[in-house]
């Protein structure tokens, strides 16, 4: 007599592949039948509200800001028009060495000590003299320049 052609593993695996076939046909039906119980459009909208956070109530129409078209920019800003007397600042020396060349402003704005050196000096400045300067950053911080004495 002859041996069957097909084998155990045969039929497993065509057991399963009917099984996951019948499974999927399942999913089908499910999904048909809620496709059909679907939400209205009001139900499904999402709204963005002043703070960017999404929500299910429509915005207020009183918090509407109006923007003017001329008021965005895109790309690169205008440049303004630049005023060397809003670069100036103002302050005291606290510390000065004359051997050395250096000292400290203390800036009368922000209170912060600022480094001075006697090549960014215009004249001569001793300890407690009211200074005008700028400021410039140095590799090690931030540095008066064009350091004039106020009378």
């Amino acid at each position: 007599m002859a041996k069957s052609r097909e084998t155990w593993n045969k039929k497993d695996r065509e057991q399963k592949k009917q099984k996951l076939k019948k499974e999927k046909e399942e999913r089908k039906k499910e999904r048909k039948e809620t496709a059909q119980k679907t939400k209205s459009l009001e139900d499904m909208m999402a709204y963005v509200d002043e703070n960017g956070n999404i929500s299910s109530t429509p915005p207020d129409p009183a918090k509407r800001k109006f923007i003017k078209s001329e008021d965005i920019e895109i790309g690169v800003p205008k440049p303004r028009a630049y005023d060397p007397l809003e670069d100036m600042r103002k302050g005291v020396v606290t510390f000065f060495n004359h051997s050395k060349g250096y000292g400290f402003i203390k800036d009368s704005q922000n209170q912060q000590s600022i480094f001075v050196h006697v090549n960014g000096c215009s004249g001569e400045i001793t300890e407690q003299s009211k200074v005008s300067f700028e400021v410039a950053m140095g590799p090690k911080g931030a540095n008066a320049v064009n350091v004039k004495l106020i009378d």
